[in-house]
Protein backbone atom coordinates (compact mmCIF):
# COMPACT_ATOMS: atom_id res chain seq x y z
CA UNK A 1 0.00 0.00 0.00
CA UNK A 2 1.39 3.41 -0.95
CA UNK A 3 1.84 6.07 1.70
CA UNK A 4 -0.05 9.34 1.86
CA UNK A 5 2.31 12.12 0.77
CA UNK A 6 2.79 15.57 2.30
CA UNK A 7 5.04 18.39 1.05
CA UNK A 8 6.68 20.91 3.39
CA UNK A 9 7.72 24.36 2.20
CA UNK A 10 9.54 25.77 5.25
CA UNK A 11 10.59 22.79 7.38
CA UNK A 12 13.74 20.67 7.05
CA UNK A 13 13.36 17.45 9.01
CA UNK A 14 17.12 16.97 9.44
CA UNK A 15 17.14 20.20 11.50
CA UNK A 16 14.59 18.88 13.99
CA UNK A 17 16.39 18.04 17.23
CA UNK A 18 13.64 16.20 19.10
CA UNK A 19 12.78 12.54 18.44
CA UNK A 20 9.23 13.59 17.57
CA UNK A 21 8.01 16.93 16.27
CA UNK A 22 4.94 18.54 14.65
CA UNK A 23 4.80 18.91 10.89
CA UNK A 24 4.41 22.51 9.76
CA UNK A 25 1.64 21.83 7.28
CA UNK A 26 -0.20 24.47 5.31
CA UNK A 27 -3.81 25.03 6.43
CA UNK A 28 -5.10 23.12 3.40
CA UNK A 29 -2.76 20.19 4.06
CA UNK A 30 -3.70 20.11 7.75
CA UNK A 31 -7.34 19.96 6.68
CA UNK A 32 -6.46 17.16 4.27
CA UNK A 33 -4.78 15.23 7.09
CA UNK A 34 -7.95 15.53 9.17
CA UNK A 35 -10.11 14.34 6.28
CA UNK A 36 -7.89 11.27 5.90
CA UNK A 37 -8.57 10.40 9.56
CA UNK A 38 -4.93 9.53 10.13
CA UNK A 39 -4.26 7.86 13.47
CA UNK A 40 -1.19 7.41 15.70
CA UNK A 41 0.90 4.51 14.48
CA UNK A 42 0.15 5.11 10.80
CA UNK A 43 2.98 5.96 8.41
CA UNK A 44 3.11 8.79 5.88
CA UNK A 45 5.64 10.02 3.32
CA UNK A 46 7.06 13.52 3.77
CA UNK A 47 9.08 15.60 1.30
CA UNK A 48 10.63 18.49 3.20
CA UNK A 49 11.85 21.93 2.13
CA UNK A 50 15.29 20.48 1.29
CA UNK A 51 13.57 18.00 -1.05
CA UNK A 52 14.61 15.12 1.21
CA UNK A 53 12.24 12.17 1.30
CA UNK A 54 11.19 10.48 4.55
CA UNK A 55 8.83 7.85 5.84
CA UNK A 56 7.40 9.12 9.14
CA UNK A 57 5.29 7.49 11.82
CA UNK A 58 2.52 9.53 13.40
CA UNK A 59 3.13 9.61 17.16
CA UNK A 60 0.28 11.89 18.19
CA UNK A 61 -1.72 14.95 17.19
CA UNK A 62 -1.25 18.47 18.50
CA UNK A 63 -4.36 20.54 17.79
CA UNK A 64 -5.06 18.36 14.72
CA UNK A 65 -1.45 18.74 13.47
CA UNK A 66 0.43 15.42 13.11
CA UNK A 67 3.37 14.96 15.48
CA UNK A 68 5.73 12.49 13.82
CA UNK A 69 8.96 10.61 14.29
CA UNK A 70 11.20 9.69 11.37
CA UNK A 71 10.91 5.99 10.55
CA UNK A 72 13.44 6.01 7.73
CA UNK A 73 14.93 8.16 5.04
CA UNK A 74 13.75 6.93 1.68
CA UNK A 75 16.10 6.50 -1.26
CA UNK A 76 16.12 9.37 -3.72
CA UNK A 77 16.75 7.41 -6.88
CA UNK A 78 17.83 9.31 -9.94
CA UNK A 79 15.05 9.83 -12.42
CA UNK A 80 14.53 11.95 -15.52
CA UNK A 81 12.73 15.26 -15.27
CA UNK A 82 9.98 15.80 -17.82
CA UNK A 83 8.54 19.29 -18.12
CA UNK A 84 5.44 20.10 -20.15
CA UNK A 85 5.24 23.37 -22.06
CA UNK A 86 1.49 23.63 -22.62
CA UNK A 87 -0.06 26.23 -24.89
CA UNK A 88 -2.66 28.22 -22.97
CA UNK A 89 -6.08 26.69 -23.50
CA UNK A 90 -9.55 27.92 -22.60
CA UNK A 91 -11.92 26.70 -19.91
CA UNK A 92 -10.73 24.00 -17.56
CA UNK A 93 -8.45 22.33 -20.11
CA UNK A 94 -5.27 23.53 -18.39
CA UNK A 95 -6.54 22.13 -15.10
CA UNK A 96 -7.25 18.78 -16.73
CA UNK A 97 -3.78 18.60 -18.24
CA UNK A 98 -2.01 19.62 -15.03
CA UNK A 99 -3.99 17.18 -12.89
CA UNK A 100 -3.49 14.11 -15.07
CA UNK A 101 0.07 14.88 -16.18
CA UNK A 102 1.05 15.28 -12.52
CA UNK A 103 -0.39 11.83 -11.82
CA UNK A 104 1.83 10.49 -14.60
CA UNK A 105 4.97 12.01 -13.07
CA UNK A 106 5.56 15.28 -14.96
CA UNK A 107 8.00 17.40 -12.94
CA UNK A 108 7.17 20.92 -14.13
CA UNK A 109 4.62 22.88 -16.16
CA UNK A 110 5.31 25.94 -18.28
CA UNK A 111 2.10 27.57 -19.60
CA UNK A 112 2.85 29.35 -22.89
CA UNK A 113 0.87 32.15 -24.53
CA UNK A 114 0.58 31.25 -28.22
CA UNK A 115 -0.63 32.97 -31.37
CA UNK A 116 -3.69 30.74 -31.47
CA UNK A 117 -4.43 30.76 -27.74
CA UNK A 118 -8.04 31.81 -27.30
CA UNK A 119 -7.63 32.77 -23.66
CA UNK A 120 -5.76 36.00 -22.89
CA UNK A 121 -4.64 36.68 -19.33
CA UNK A 122 -3.57 39.98 -17.82
CA UNK A 123 -1.10 39.95 -14.92
CA UNK A 124 -3.80 39.72 -12.24
CA UNK A 125 -5.67 36.87 -13.93
CA UNK A 126 -2.41 35.05 -14.71
CA UNK A 127 -1.38 35.16 -11.04
CA UNK A 128 -4.78 33.86 -9.92
CA UNK A 129 -4.79 31.07 -12.50
CA UNK A 130 -1.25 30.07 -11.57
CA UNK A 131 -2.18 29.82 -7.91
CA UNK A 132 -5.13 27.61 -8.86
CA UNK A 133 -2.95 25.41 -11.10
CA UNK A 134 -0.37 24.98 -8.34
CA UNK A 135 -3.05 23.86 -5.91
CA UNK A 136 -4.30 21.31 -8.45
CA UNK A 137 -0.77 20.02 -9.08
CA UNK A 138 -0.13 19.65 -5.36
CA UNK A 139 -3.40 17.82 -4.78
CA UNK A 140 -2.71 15.47 -7.70
CA UNK A 141 0.84 14.83 -6.46
CA UNK A 142 -0.42 13.97 -2.97
CA UNK A 143 -3.14 11.71 -4.36
CA UNK A 144 -0.79 9.84 -6.71
CA UNK A 145 2.17 9.62 -4.31
CA UNK A 146 4.68 11.60 -6.35
CA UNK A 147 8.23 11.96 -5.09
CA UNK A 148 7.96 15.74 -5.44
CA UNK A 149 5.29 18.33 -6.09
CA UNK A 150 5.70 19.67 -9.64
CA UNK A 151 6.58 23.27 -10.26
CA UNK A 152 3.98 25.34 -12.12
CA UNK A 153 5.23 28.58 -13.62
CA UNK A 154 3.26 31.64 -14.60
CA UNK A 155 2.33 31.97 -18.28
CA UNK A 156 5.30 32.88 -20.47
CA UNK A 157 5.71 34.40 -23.91
CA UNK A 158 7.35 32.38 -26.68
CA UNK A 159 10.67 34.25 -26.44
CA UNK A 160 10.92 33.56 -22.71
CA UNK A 161 10.05 29.90 -23.23
CA UNK A 162 12.76 29.58 -25.86
CA UNK A 163 15.34 31.03 -23.48
CA UNK A 164 14.13 28.69 -20.74
CA UNK A 165 14.51 25.62 -22.97
CA UNK A 166 18.01 26.43 -24.21
CA UNK A 167 19.76 23.97 -21.88
CA UNK A 168 17.28 21.08 -21.87
CA UNK A 169 18.62 17.64 -22.77
CA UNK A 170 15.99 17.43 -25.49
CA UNK A 171 13.02 19.51 -26.63
CA UNK A 172 10.20 17.55 -28.25
CA UNK A 173 7.88 19.82 -30.22
CA UNK A 174 4.55 18.06 -30.80
CA UNK A 175 3.19 19.36 -34.10
CA UNK A 176 0.42 17.99 -36.26
CA UNK A 177 2.43 18.83 -39.40
CA UNK A 178 5.44 16.79 -38.29
CA UNK A 179 6.22 13.72 -40.44
CA UNK A 180 4.55 10.56 -39.12
CA UNK A 181 7.97 8.91 -38.78
CA UNK A 182 9.15 11.71 -36.43
CA UNK A 183 8.89 9.41 -33.45
CA UNK A 184 9.41 10.26 -29.80
CA UNK A 185 12.03 7.56 -29.24
CA UNK A 186 14.17 8.93 -32.09
CA UNK A 187 14.01 12.47 -30.68
CA UNK A 188 14.94 11.25 -27.20
CA UNK A 189 17.84 9.14 -28.45
CA UNK A 190 19.14 12.09 -30.47
CA UNK A 191 18.95 14.48 -27.52
CA UNK A 192 20.65 12.07 -25.13
CA UNK A 193 23.40 11.34 -27.66
CA UNK A 194 24.13 15.00 -28.42
CA UNK A 195 24.02 15.99 -24.75
CA UNK A 196 25.99 12.89 -23.69
CA UNK A 197 23.39 12.35 -20.97
CA UNK A 198 22.04 9.22 -19.33
CA UNK A 199 18.25 8.74 -19.36
CA UNK A 200 18.03 9.01 -15.56
CA UNK A 201 19.79 12.42 -15.65
CA UNK A 202 17.83 13.83 -18.57
CA UNK A 203 15.79 17.05 -18.53
CA UNK A 204 13.22 16.64 -21.28
CA UNK A 205 10.85 19.37 -22.45
CA UNK A 206 7.63 18.41 -24.23
CA UNK A 207 5.84 21.21 -26.10
CA UNK A 208 2.12 21.03 -26.91
CA UNK A 209 0.22 23.81 -28.64
CA UNK A 210 -3.19 25.29 -27.73
CA UNK A 211 -6.45 24.80 -29.61
CA UNK A 212 -5.50 25.08 -33.27
CA UNK A 213 -1.93 23.98 -32.57
CA UNK A 214 1.35 25.80 -32.91
CA UNK A 215 1.88 28.12 -35.85
CA UNK A 216 4.75 27.39 -38.23
CA UNK A 217 6.70 30.39 -36.91
CA UNK A 218 6.29 29.14 -33.34
CA UNK A 219 7.43 25.64 -34.30
CA UNK A 220 10.45 27.11 -36.10
CA UNK A 221 11.35 29.28 -33.10
CA UNK A 222 11.13 26.32 -30.71
CA UNK A 223 13.33 24.22 -33.00
CA UNK A 224 15.90 27.03 -33.14
CA UNK A 225 16.11 27.52 -29.37
CA UNK A 226 18.04 24.31 -28.69
CA UNK A 227 20.26 22.18 -30.97
CA UNK A 228 18.64 19.09 -29.44
CA UNK A 229 15.09 20.17 -30.36
CA UNK A 230 13.06 17.95 -32.69
CA UNK A 231 9.59 17.83 -34.16
CA UNK A 232 7.59 14.78 -33.07
CA UNK A 233 4.33 13.30 -34.28
CA UNK A 234 1.65 11.82 -32.01
CA UNK A 235 0.17 9.87 -34.91
CA UNK A 236 -2.23 10.51 -37.75
CA UNK A 237 -5.15 11.60 -35.54
CA UNK A 238 -5.64 15.26 -34.64
CA UNK A 239 -5.75 15.34 -30.85
CA UNK A 240 -7.39 17.93 -28.62
CA UNK A 241 -4.85 20.06 -26.80
CA UNK A 242 -5.82 18.58 -23.44
CA UNK A 243 -5.46 15.06 -24.87
CA UNK A 244 -2.06 15.78 -26.39
CA UNK A 245 -0.91 17.40 -23.14
CA UNK A 246 -1.48 14.09 -21.35
CA UNK A 247 -0.56 11.58 -24.07
CA UNK A 248 2.77 13.17 -25.07
CA UNK A 249 4.43 13.22 -21.63
CA UNK A 250 3.04 9.74 -20.92
CA UNK A 251 4.79 8.41 -24.03
CA UNK A 252 8.01 10.23 -23.12
CA UNK A 253 8.02 8.90 -19.55
CA UNK A 254 7.33 5.39 -20.82
CA UNK A 255 10.17 5.57 -23.34
CA UNK A 256 12.62 6.94 -20.77
CA UNK A 257 11.62 4.14 -18.42
CA UNK A 258 12.30 1.59 -21.16
CA UNK A 259 15.71 3.14 -21.85
CA UNK A 260 16.64 3.02 -18.17
CA UNK A 261 15.49 -0.62 -17.92
CA UNK A 262 17.51 -1.60 -21.00
CA UNK A 263 20.59 0.22 -19.66
CA UNK A 264 20.33 -1.58 -16.31
CA UNK A 265 19.98 -4.96 -18.02
CA UNK A 266 23.01 -4.26 -20.21
CA UNK A 267 25.04 -3.25 -17.16
CA UNK A 268 24.00 -6.41 -15.32
CA UNK A 269 24.98 -8.58 -18.30
CA UNK A 270 28.35 -6.85 -18.48
CA UNK A 271 28.95 -7.31 -14.75
CA UNK A 272 27.97 -10.98 -14.96
CA UNK A 273 30.32 -11.48 -17.92
CA UNK A 274 33.23 -9.82 -16.12
CA UNK A 275 32.61 -11.92 -12.99
CA UNK A 276 32.47 -15.08 -15.10
CA UNK A 277 35.80 -14.24 -16.74
CA UNK A 278 37.35 -13.62 -13.33
CA UNK A 279 36.15 -17.01 -12.10
CA UNK A 280 37.52 -18.69 -15.22
CA UNK A 281 40.88 -16.96 -14.73
CA UNK A 282 40.94 -18.01 -11.07
CA UNK A 283 40.17 -21.62 -11.99
CA UNK A 284 42.93 -21.58 -14.61
CA UNK A 285 45.47 -20.24 -12.11
CA UNK A 286 44.45 -22.85 -9.55
CA UNK A 287 44.77 -25.63 -12.13
CA UNK A 288 48.19 -24.35 -13.17
CA UNK A 289 49.40 -24.32 -9.57
CA UNK A 290 48.37 -27.94 -9.10
CA UNK A 291 50.17 -29.22 -12.20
Amino acid sequence: MSLQHFYLHDQVLADEGAPSFPLRLSPDDAKHARVLRLAPGEHIAVVDAAQDYFECEIAAFDDAIPVVRIAQRLDDEERPLVMLVQGLAKGDKMETVIRHATELGVSAFVPMACERSIVRLDAKKAAARTQRWRAIAKSAAMQSGQRACPEVGEPMALADVCAFLAHATAVLVCWEEAPLDARIEKALERGLRLDRALPENARIAVVVGPEGGLSRSEADALLACNPRASLVSLGSSILRTETAGIVAPALVLHELGRMMHDAREAQERTSAHVESRREEAGDACEAGGQS
